[in-house]
């Protein structure tokens, strides 16, 4: 047996009418099946597609991955064939959501593999193809283990070495990490206690936090202000700030104010977070040139401009 390949599944041949995910050979239509060992199939030219073939080239590139169904399996022979032109778009939406998840546990147990040199398949037997069998698929009951020790309880693991390895490495890499959402509104008010009515409408926006709805407010630069919020679910982070948009909103408006959203909620990157940071940093920059302008003139006889 391998030490760092094998199966996705338990069966070793595709059931018909199954789709599955192939890497094109170099022989045209020739093709390996990436969830079962890269065994060998072959897509009909019947097969390619619905309209009329001018290059087959063209309709599928050597080494690309293609969604495919299964027409035909001899066991005993080892053929397989395939056809292309029978997959819907919502079939290779599945088919890719599905491979991803076994690339995922395929990537899990090479490291184990690895790490305590026990073959692939022999992982995939006591671990991965009984916890596909309980939970519809090994890599929902990884991220379950997480937070419930008792996926583990009925697994005959081959050693202790692989029970350690395989727990600490899933607790490093399928630990949720929360996501950070932000958007960026600009609060103004003109009226008498404009400056208070700017402060309680943006206080609106973190009177309902939670633990799992965090919301934070900072200050740009006046009027521009910017709300975070970090959760496990994007959708929920911007559901949350779109709420605290809508409170400021109803505040400030209130007050005969205003709330104009310049960004809308959205998930944002470490690199974004350095923008904003920049940004601040320079907001900073200039307020502090201001100021020192105004001590430098605390010498001329008239008021300083820039004095309230």
């Amino acid at each position: 047996m391998s030490l760092i390949s094998c199966r996705f599944y338990e069966d070793k041949f595709p059931e018909i009418d199954s789709f599955v995910m192939v890497n094109i050979a170099e022989m045209g239509a020739y093709v390996k099946l990436m969830e079962y060992g890269n065994i060998d199939g072959m897509i009909l030219l019947s097969e390619l597609s619905r309209r009329r073939i001018r290059s087959i080239q063209k309709l599928i590139r050597v080494g690309r991955n293609e969604v495919v169904v299964v027409l035909r399996v001899d066991k005993e022979k080892g053929y397989i064939d395939l056809s292309k032109r029978r997959v819907s778009p919502e079939d290779i939406v599945k088919c890719e959501e599905r491979y991803n998840k076994g690339k995922m546990v395929a990537s899990v147990m090479r490291h184990v593999a690895e790490k305590t040199r026990t073959p692939m398949e022999t992982l995939y037997q006591h671990i991965g193809w009984p916890l596909n069998k309980r939970y519809g698929h090994a890599v929902d009951a990884f991220k379950l283990s997480i937070n419930n020790p008792d996926v583990w309880s009925d697994i005959d693991f081959p050693s202790e070495a692989v029970k350690d390895e395989l727990q600490s490495y899933i607790s490093k890499r399928l630990t949720p990490q929360p996501t950070k959402v932000r958007a960026d509104v600009e609060v103004t008010c003109f009226g008498y206690e404009g400056i208070d009515a700017v402060k309680t409408a943006l206080r609106t926006a973190e009177a309902q936090n939670t633990a799992e709805t965090n919301v934070k407010v900072k200050l740009v630069s006046p009027p521009l202000y910017v709300l975070t919020s970090q959760c496990l679910e994007k959708e929920t982070g911007i559901k949350t700030l779109e709420r605290a948009i809508e409170g400021v909103k109803k505040e400030i408006e209130g007050q005969r104010g205003s709330c104009i959203v310049k960004m809308a909620p959205k998930a944002v990157t470490e690199s974004d977070d350095a923008e904003l940071q920049d940004l601040m940093a320079k907001k900073e920059r200039e307020n502090a040139e201001v100021s020192g302008d105004e001590s430098e003139s605390e010498s001329d006889e008239g008021p300083v401009q820039g004095d309230i």
